[in-house]
This record gives structure tokens, sequence and C-alpha cells, in this order.
């Protein structure tokens, strides 16, 4: 039996690894390279695969939710990413939230004790110019590789900033003022509210307007431009005295559980780990000196002690003006034998990461067995994903996260409303789904 070729996967984030995953189900030896722990980028902490570098979230988990039905036809196909966050989950009302330690370390180990694929730790400077490739080096992908990257497609690269939230100790938090509760009564009480007045939400403000932010170091010389999706919660408060009320504070759905009352804004903080040690800010993306973040949320209610674990940061990412470059299989031109996976092909969020490098290991794979490429249909959100990618929208291409804006619209209207189209769209999307499922199960056998 002639041995099939390894395919070279780089980066072992979330799009790297599941589509190493893929390419090894489906038979054929891969090469996984990961620069951690020799070098870095100044977002990463840990040497484990698949860190989470912003929030622990993965955002909904209902099927009437893109992001949700994102996950669930991901679950349905056998994705890695999706067979770790439900190992791992921690409660997070409606919402997919894990422990991203655990989930680290749930796909490393995944990776590392698979018999097909071969991990290597060495930054790759350029990519390789012979047999099957797939880079998914991801939005921090480092300025060497970056230079080739941008030699290879002609094109000027393009980027924005990314910024992250605080974390802050359980222990630390006043419960006397904070309180435990769902939103709407839905789901579980699994995020801590602090809430505020009137007067204390406009001290907030003014304090979040005037404090000092951090130095940019080697991005100074760039045009800051921020996707909207992960936007600093000083940069919200720049654009109204009452952004925020309307965004990451809204108190609309949220009481206190004993005495009914209702607030003029709360800030909700969510579970980071299991054990319930550890709670995000949420939506409080920062770019803050750590000294202010500490002073300014500090001013809000049951934040007046809070050890911060982590502070938020901002970092650059990094991705290509991907239509007409990358075909639906995220592949070079459709030529298939060079792909792209992750958010450098212009996927926002952890799930379409993830997706991007299930399509491209996939498809890498089919490329090395002769087999034609599969290309999912935009009736569901995997398929729309990724021709998104490869065709764009009106207007300049930005970023995208999974929305229904994307996906096939249905050919006769729906009565119900919004969630009854949802729904409709989300059981087409699963159909399809569960017809793919057979045939990719043919390609492992």
């Amino acid at each position: 039996m002639t041995r099939l070729p390894h395919v070279a996967v780089v980066g072992a984030g979330l799009a790297g690894c599941e589509a190493a995953y893929r390419i090894s189900k489906c038979g054929v030896p891969v090469t996984l390279y990961e620069m951690k722990p020799g070098k870095k980028t100044p977002a990463h902490r840990s040497d484990a695969f698949c860190e989470l570098v912003c929030s622990n979230s993965l955002r909904s988990a209902e099927i009437t939710n893109a992001a949700g039905l994102l996950k669930e036809e991901l679950r349905r196909m056998g994705s890695l990413v999706m067979e770790a966050c439900d190992a791992t989950s921690v409660s997070a009302g409606g919402a997919l939230a894990v422990d991203r330690a655990r989930f680290s370390s749930y796909v490393t180990e995944k990776i590392e004790s698979d018999p097909l694929i071969t991990v290597v730790h060495r930054e790759i400077t350029e990519i390789p110019k012979e047999g099957v490739t797939v880079i998914a080096t991801g939005p921090l992908t480092s300025d060497t590789l970056a230079e080739d990257i941008v030699r290879l497609t002609g094109k000027e690269g393009l980027w924005f900033f990314d910024a992250a939230a605080p974390i802050v100790s359980f222990e630390s938090i006043n419960m006397g003022k904070a309180f435990f509760a769902s939103r709407y009564g839905k789901g579980g009480a699994d995020y801590i509210n602090c809430p505020l007045n009137a007067e204390e939400y406009e001290a907030f403000v003014d304090a979040l307007l005037s404090a000092r932010r951090a130095e940019l170091h080697d991005f100074d010389e760039r045009e800051l431009r921020v996707f909207e999706g992960c936007m600093p919660v000083e940069v919200m408060a720049e654009r109204g005295r009452d952004t925020l009320r309307f965004g990451p504070m809204k108190p609309v759905g949220i009481s206190h559980p004993e005495t009914g009352e209702t607030y003029y804004a709360v800030v909700q903080l969510r579970r980071e780990n299991e054990e319930g040690t550890m709670f995000n800010l949420v939506g409080f993306q920062t770019h803050l000196a750590f000294p202010e973040q500490k002073r300014v949320f500090g001013m809000i209610p049951g934040l007046e002690n809070a050890e911060f674990l982590r502070y938020g940061v901002m970092h650059r990412n990094t991705f290509l003006n991907s239509p007409g470059y990358l075909a639906r299989d995220y592949s070079v031109g459709g030529e298939r034998t060079l792909f792209f996976a992750g958010q450098m092909t212009g996927v926002e969020g952890y799930i379409e990461s993830a997706a991007s490098g299930f399509v491209a290991g996939l498809n890498a794979a089919l490329a090395v067995k002769g087999e034609e490429a599969l290309i999912f249909d935009d009736v569901t959100v995997i398929g729309a994903m990724a021709k998104y990618v490869s065709e764009g929208g009106a207007g300049d291409f930005q970023p995208m996260n999974a929305n229904f804006g994307v996906v096939s619209p249905l050919e006769k209207k729906v009565k119900g409303g919004k969630k009854a189209r949802n729904q409709a769209l989300a059981e087409r999307a699963l159909a399809a789904v569960d017809r793919y499922t057979k045939l990719i199960k043919e390609f492992y056998e």
C-alpha cells in the first residue's frame, strides 16, 4: 500500500488543530508546526495548543442564532474543537463558554496522541514551496511569515487591532453589592451582576474617558483600526455617553432576584473556569494602562477591591484580502496545494476559525487523495462563511462573525417572525449537514 505524503499545517490554534485533526481522520499523515513554546506573540501566555487569548465565550449555543447553529453543524460533523468545548464547558446561560485551561489541554492531548499527527515545535518563516500546506497561523502571525504571505499574495496585507477583557478573582468580588441572576429569567443564574445607578454610571463614564491608555509599542507606526465586534470599552464610551448602557452595560432584562429592583446600568461577569474562581468582565475589552484598569473598573459597585488575575490587553490582528484570492475550500486560487484557515482569512471568532480549519483540512486531505473538493452549500453557516471569504460583500472586505445575513435566504417566507425564520434556516442547514456528514464518513473509510 502506497503511503500518502504528509500535509503540512502551520499553527496550532483553533483553525490549525481542527485542520490537522480533520486531515488525520481522513487517513492522511500531517505535520503540525507550532512556534510555541520557543517563541510567543505578545498576546500568548500558555504553551498549550488552542490558547484562547480573548474571551472564554464562544457566544450563543442556540441554533436559532447563527453562531449557535455553526457549533451544531461542526458538532454533527465530528469537530475536535466542539468535542473539546462540550467536554470543558462552564455555566454561561444561553452561551457556550469553556474553562480555557482545560479546553487547551484537551485539544493538546488529542493532537499529541494522534498517531498520524507529528508535532514540530519550530517557527516557520516562509511558505513551503512543495507539497500541500495549510497556513493557520492566525491573526497574530509572526512578522517574518506575514511578510512572505504578502509577497506571495501580491497584495497589501490588511490588519486591525483586537482587545481582551480583564479577569478578576471571585473571592475579591463584593457580593454584598453584586448578585447572581439570569437575564429575562432565561437559563441559570450564571452571571454576576454589578448594578449602577445614574450617578455611578456618569462618574464611571467620566473616569473611563479621561483614563490613560497603554502604549502600542511596536504597533505605534500603524493606523489604529479596531474590529467592531471586539471594540475596547473606552472607544465605545467615546461614541456617546449612553453607548455603554445600550451595549455591554445594558440593564434590560436584569433584576435583583430577591427584591425585583431594576437598574440604570449593569456590568456582567462571566465564569472563566469550572471551579468558578475566576470571572471576566463581559464586553469590557480594553486598552487602558494596567493601573488605570484597576482604578476605573474599581469604581464599579462590587469591584472596589477586585483582584485582577489578568488585565485587558490590545494586540494586532492580521488578515488577508481574501475575496477573489481564496476559493470556497480556502485554497489559494483553487489550486489545492496551499490553503489558509482561521482569522487570517477574514472569518472572525473562535468557532468561525475552527470551521474554516475544518473545511481547509478536509479539502487538503481530499487533494492529497486525488478526490474532488467538497464545497459546502451556503444554506449552512459553515458554507456561507466560506463563500463570504471567497467572494466578499458590499464595500471593503472586513472580518465577519457568523450571522444569518450571509446565509442563503429561505425560498419561502415563514410566519412567526424572526425566531420562526431562524428556526427554519437552522432546520434547513442541519438537514444539509446530515447529508455532508454521511459523505465525509466515506472519506474516512
